[in-house]
């Protein structure tokens, strides 16, 4: 029995973040950094019982989407008969730090595929991860060779398995949660940009909040079942609500006032990449659809760059992560006040219009 999500005492920023990559994991995942004991491991794990089961394709190694992208033996399999699905709990897929090229990609037996004919596989963690979560503990003290590997299946939502002129393709879509202790060391800023979302976490410094903490681990200890009853009803509208997001994401409309206002706030904070942009967008339109709405507003947008930027403002190597606040503040003030001013013009250019008809 798992600890309950909607148990989970504060680090607001932290659960919404992760559930914002479950309803879309195109935003491209999240480094949730923090000391030890701040419930970061705890909260990604919650987050798998929290999500809805997922449709595979029986027996395929890669748990293929019936309805989607299909790994290259699934597409073969589906040109010579109906292919037979299941349904599967989605479930976190942990990645060691000492994991080395082949256990993350995957490898073929050269050997057994000659002699047998067959292609011999032998899945990677990409393999395993995909449409489940991938976590990442201790991201900072993996190798940089493995993080890229992982980086580039998330960006591109495919794997390939290579060996000897022989090839699989396989979906890699996951939702990619990395956490860290900065005190162990940061990531390169190379690194840094690939993720989507970034959240600090720090321990709680409320003694209520704390004490609340003591009183539902003791409880959950005592006794797991009758613990997760009284949180059953919270996780189930969690779940529906995430559920209808998804379904609303993709009818989520942003203007282009609100896109323009994202790459000026970019361009200002001095962010060269493109993919600030990009998943500031993502991120907003996101929040839109959680919160239940079709369209993106000023609100959303400066949520998503609370979330989306302070990784992308460091200029040192070992500089912290932060966000330049009285900055974006001063851009959205003045998009602000420009909005009111349109408005303003447009109401006294019709006016006009009236009294000269």
């Amino acid at each position: 029995m798992k600890y309950p999500f909607t148990a989970i005492v504060g680090q607001e920023k932290m659960k919404k973040a992760l559930i914002l990559n479950a309803i879309n994991p195109k935003i491209g995942g999240v480094l949730i950094r923090g000391e030890k004991g701040t419930a970061k491991s705890t909260t990604v794990r919650a987050l798998a019982d929290l999500l809805p089961e997922i449709e595979v394709v029986e027996g395929c190694p890669f748990n293929c989407n019936p309805n989607g992208d299909l790994c290259d033996i699934c597409r073969e399999k589906k040109e010579r008969e109906e292919l037979k699905t299941i349904k599967k709990k989605m479930k976190v897929v942990n990645l060691p730090i000492g994991a080395t090229e082949d256990r993350v990609i995957g490898t073929l037996d050269i050997e057994k595929a000659i002699k047998e004919g067959i292609k011999a596989l032998d899945p990677g963690i990409l393999a395993e991860a995909n449409r489940n979560i991938l976590y990442i503990d201790e991201v900072n003290l993996l190798d940089d060779h493995i993080v890229d590997i992982l980086l580039d299946a998330a960006a591109m939502g495919w794997n390939i398995i290579e060996r000897e002129g022989i090839k699989i393709k396989h979906p890699s879509r996951f939702i990619l949660v990395g956490t860290m202790n900065p005190e162990e060391g940061e990531l390169r800023p190379q690194i840094l940009d690939r993720f989507g979302l970034m959240v600090d976490v720090e321990g709680l410094n409320d003694i209520k909040m704390r004490v609340e903490v003591i009183k539902r681990v003791e409880e959950f200890n005592e006794n797991p079942e009758e613990f997760y009853k009284k949180y059953e009803e919270e996780q189930l509208k969690l779940r529906e609500k995430i559920e209808k997001a998804r379904e609303l994401l993709n009818n989520v409309k942003i203007s282009d006032d609100l896109l323009e206002l994202i790459s000026k706030i970019c361009i200002e904070l001095g962010i060269p990449t493109n993919r600030a942009d990009i998943t500031v967008a993502r991120t907003a339109k996101t929040i839109a659809a959680f919160n239940g709405r079709d369209y993106v507003t000023v609100d959303d947008v400066k949520e998503a760059c609370e979330l989306a930027l302070p990784h992308r403002m460091r200029r040192k190597p070992f500089e912290p992560p932060q966000l330049n606040n009285e900055k974006i503040e001063q851009i959205f003030n003045e998009f602000e006040e420009n909005k009111e001013k349109n408005e303003d013009e447009k109401n006294n250019e019709e006016n006009d219009d009236v009294k000269k008809n």
